[in-house]
């Protein structure tokens, strides 16, 4: 009895998917809830489970597009899984290999011109042109699709060969250089030339509309300031191992900027807002009582923003250790769609690549996003106020916000706080 393979409902808004991999070959054993293939979708990647154990059989290749609910495959419960292909017999592939040998085979020295000529492949004008010339054609090095002697070869062997003893009737004996054919042809580009086209996955697609529609929808500004990190460089210097040690993560620099944002938006609650319409079509401001922080995380698939819920109830190592679990998962593709929907505000880290300032694009509905950025030694004044110079460790902050529902005024001192939150972290524990 074969009980089929059908692709699991995943969300109300996900009605299809790509197969992304048969974990499981055509005919091949699988066990009851093992994983049998994996289906991306332009949310999530998800596996799907055999219902059943038995010997696999597809009926959809790797790469296409499936609907919910469509049968993919199948298990055949009473089946026999095949054995590993038997090695291919030769008289099967004695014909092909016989006709690869011909094609490929190169002329044989003292062979006749005629036969050179016969075997040579060339087009019908190139032949004519090498008869008017009295050419041996199987001396002309193609160019054309499969080394094929097309009538431009024939026109820069003849140039290239006159006065030559290349340049001979048919028949008589060759007595040139074959390198003076090759020096004479006109240059190539160095190196293959070559154009590959992949198909979006529905991941990238997804992406891409959300960006040119953040585009196209709000109206988007951003402000720049920048930070001195010394004070937080300096607390996780004495603090990193004993941290580490007590609450088992990390104590990164992100655990810092969450929790300065989170401070920040409480201070500016429209930054943590959205502007929406109503079901008549109206124009509102949503606003939120708690901060659900998105990451940006970079994935070999593409960008994913897996969501922090409730960062203003979290302490350091819960965020420490959310953050890097979400980020782990969001690397293998193990993101839930939920996991990555509800956000009230975005936080991107350009500078783990060596960003040192951009622009980030809003993650609708979000009014507002944070860019963090490369942390360089620069010439600053410090202390502030004092005229003198010093070697400080700075990174550039940028918010993106929208205009619509963010005045710059409002922007710029949502920024100054975060800025003042990170150069003295101790305002962070006194909620200042």
């Amino acid at each position: 009895m074969a009980v089929d393979i059908v692709i699991p409902t995943v969300a109300e808004s996900v009605t299809s998917g790509v197969i992304a991999k048969w974990n499981k070959k055509d005919g091949e054993s699988v066990k009851r809830d093992e994983t049998v293939l994996e289906l991306e979708t332009d949310k999530v990647t998800m596996e799907v489970a055999a219902t059943a154990a038995g010997v696999v059989k597809h009926l959809v290749p790797v790469g296409t597009t499936v609907q919910i609910g469509q049968v993919v495959g199948s298990i055949d419960a009473a089946g026999v899984a095949s054995a590993a292909p038997a090695a291919a017999s030769p008289v099967a592939v004695a014909p092909v290999a016989a006709v690869a040998k011909d094609v490929a085979q190169p002329v044989a020295a003292g062979a006749t011109a005629s036969s050179h000529a016969s075997e040579t492949r060339a087009t019908p004008l190139a032949r004519k042109l090498a008869e008017e010339h009295g050419v041996d054609i199987s001396r002309i090095e193609g160019t054309g699709p499969g080394n094929r002697v097309r009538e431009q070869d024939v026109t820069t062997f003849v140039q290239g060969a006159k006065g030559s003893p290349a340049a001979k009737p048919n028949g008589a004996a060759a007595t040139a250089s074959p390198a003076g054919p090759k020096a004479s042809a006109p240059a190539s580009v160095p190196g293959a030339r070559t154009v590959t086209r992949d198909r979006v996955s529905p991941l990238r697609a997804r992406i891409a509309q959300r960006l040119v529609q953040a585009q196209h929808t709000a109206a988007m500004l951003t402000t720049f300031n920048e930070c001195d990190m010394s004070a937080v460089m300096d607390l996780r210097k004495q603090y990193k191992e004993e941290f580490e040690k007590k609450q088992g993560v990390g104590l990164g620099f992100m655990g810092f900027f969450v929790k300065a944002a989170t401070a920040a938006l409480k201070a500016f609650p429209l930054v943590n807002g959205s502007f929406i319409t109503d079901e008549k079509g109206e124009p509102m401001i949503e606003k939120h009582d708690y901060c659900d922080i998105a990451m940006a995380v970079s994935t070999p698939k593409g960008l994913v923003v897996p969501v922090v819920r409730n960062c203003e109830t979290l302490s350091f190592s819960q965020i420490e250790l959310a953050i890097k679990d979400l980020a782990a998962r969001g690397r293998d593709g193990k993101l839930t769609l939920d996991e990555m929907q509800g956000g009230t505000f975005t936080i991107t880290n350009g500078g783990v690549f060596g960003s040192l300032m951009s622009t980030p694009i809003l993650n609708p509905p979000q009014s507002a996003i944070l860019g963090l950025h490369a942390i360089k030694n620069r010439a600053v004044e410090y202390p502030v106020g004092s005229g003198q110079v010093a070697i400080r460790p700075m990174m550039y902050l940028a918010l993106s916000y929208d205009h619509r529902i963010i005045d710059g005024a409002e922007a710029v001192q949502f920024l100054v706080k975060i800025k003042q939150a990170i150069e003295d972290p101790s305002r962070l524990l006194l909620g200042m």
